[in-house]
């Protein structure tokens, strides 16, 4: 909880984590011991995979913004654009708090604060601290720590109070939450009503052979290079196997709906490669 002072009330409510924010932790039927989930390709129990995915990013985080240059050939700037239009934050000196849900390195938060005005503050809430610790880096390297603060924390349970957001982001980390479900709520929960959910994430390519060179790259390209760049094919491997496990965009908008969110919709970028979520709670 070590984020700039200064940053409005969302740093505050970031420090108070065990003041009884977050949903009821009574025992659910995703709770027990004997209910499974997806880490790549393999079935392992739910309470074991946020300690796997945490492994994957400790071991990739200082070259994980290098990694998605080159794994997408630099389209993933294009993408994080798309994003930034439709969040459209305030560029005067409206107060505008953003939560950015498992952004640790801040790329996210650090576009939003420099197309934002004066009014804009953005708290980054990541569960990795490796990958925070380079958010910390690039922010005060790029003058934007007194706008952008970094909490460790769970998107299943985040430490806010409620109505306490004006926008939620969340660009390729949702498919690597144990609970998406529970994330969504969470989600719904911690923004102020009449704001927005936007939620970027790779999809399903529709495009008839670009499927299949998709899929050559993803499998036969990227291990190897995540080999060469970071030392860890295996974590790459996994990231290529999770976007095949996660729902189609038809599916997953309808967890957003029932998450509570309405005018929910969802457009596909570059052939399907990602699609860019958006709902709103009102």
């Amino acid at each position: 909880m070590d984020g700039p002072s200064g940053l409005g009330s969302a740093s505050l409510v970031a420090q108070r984590s065990m003041a009884g924010y977050g949903p009821d932790m009574e025992t659910t039927d995703m709770d027990r011991e004997d209910q499974t989930t997806h880490f790549g390709f393999r079935d392992v129990p739910v309470a074991d995979k946020q300690t796997l995915v945490n492994d994957v990013f400790r071991s990739v985080a200082r070259r994980y913004d290098l990694m998605n240059d080159l794994m997408s050939a630099g389209l993933h700037r294009v993408w994080k654009d798309a994003m930034m239009t439709a969040l459209n934050p305030p560029r005067n000196d409206t107060p505008f708090l953003l939560l950015d849900v498992a952004g640790g390195t801040g790329d996210i938060a650090f576009r939003a604060a420099k197309a934002a005005g004066r009014g804009f503050r953005a708290t980054v809430c990541d569960i990795n601290p490796d990958m925070l610790a380079v958010g910390r880096e690039r922010a005060i390297k790029q003058h934007l720590d007194d706008r952008v603060s970094f909490v460790e924390g769970n998107a299943e349970t985040l430490g806010f109070a409620d109505r306490s957001f004006d926008a939620y982001t969340i660009a390729f980390g949702i498919r690597n939450v144990p609970r998406i479900d529970a994330a969504l709520r969470e989600a719904f929960r911690v923004l102020k009503p009449g704001s927005r959910f936007l939620c970027l994430e790779f999809s399903t390519v529709d495009v008839p052979g670009l499927d299949k060179i998709y899929d050559l790259f993803s499998f036969k390209v990227i291990p190897p290079l995540g080999r060469a760049v970071t030392g860890d094919a295996d974590s790459y491997r996994y990231l290529v196997e999770s976007i095949r496990k996660f729902p189609k965009p038809n599916a997953f908008a309808d967890m957003i709906r029932d998450a509570g969110f309405a005018r929910v919709t969802w457009q596909a970028l570059s052939g399907g490669i990602v699609a860019l979520h958006s709902g709103w709670r009102l």
